[in-house]
């Protein structure tokens, strides 16, 4: 499937937010932070114009399709199966992309960053009840239980993260080491990223 393979700081520039998508360390942040009010581009200092209504919706359905790593039409699928959830559609979307295997090793502190956790997902370190699961976009259910294989368990980049004895673990998920559950469904209240989830509902309703 494709992918965005550009500059990512350029994604959170354009978004104006800073939405998870690299972790180079406190330097690199520092620079982000500094430069993440200009609009990449020849034209970025200078500043955009008020956006319209439109333009409102159609950045925060780009700032939540790129938080979570998905291209243009998977992420309209997605929201036509939330629009045929009984549940509030915007909260339905936000449960449905929390719930992408990709996104529950990075909120299991399993991976420093989503684009990351679909790969470990993608190469097979990832294993669902003890099988090997390769499907980024494979949807938890309750109880399941998340683990890491064991040649990822070698890595430096997992020590590091296990070496951090304080996870901020989101509450839907469990974690004990490199093993994880989920002991419920996630909530919109679990979701603690700036989303407003009625503009992408607006957008998809034009």
């Amino acid at each position: 499937m494709a992918r965005y393979r550009g500059p990512r700081n350029r994604l959170a520039r354009r978004e104006g937010t800073d939405i998870g998508l690299k972790t180079s360390g406190l330097s690199a942040h520092a620079s982000l932070m500094r430069r993440l009010k200009i609009i990449p581009g020849h034209h970025g200092q200078r500043g955009g114009r008020k956006l319209s209504d439109y333009g409102k919706q159609l950045r925060e359905k780009q700032k939540v399709k790129r938080i979570y790593g998905l291209m243009e039409k998977q992420f309209a699928k997605y929201f036509a199966q939330a629009s045929r959830e009984k549940a509030n559609t915007g909260e339905a979307l936000l449960t449905i992309l929390e719930r992408r295997l990709d996104n529950v090793v990075y909120r299991l502190g399993l991976a420093p960053t989503r684009a990351s956790a679909r790969q470990f997902v993608s190469h097979g370190h990832i294993y669902i009840d003890g099988k090997r699961v390769n499907i980024p976009s494979f949807s938890v259910e309750k109880d399941m239980v998340v683990s890491a294989g064991s040649k990822l368990m070698v890595t430096p980049l997992l020590k590091k993260l296990l070496e951090d004895k304080s996870p901020n673990i989101v509450a839907w998920l469990e974690r004990k080491g490199p093993v994880g559950k989920v002991v419920r469904l996630p909530q919109r209240e679990d979701i603690t990223d700036d989303i407003n989830e009625q503009l992408i509902i607006e957008y998809y309703s034009r």
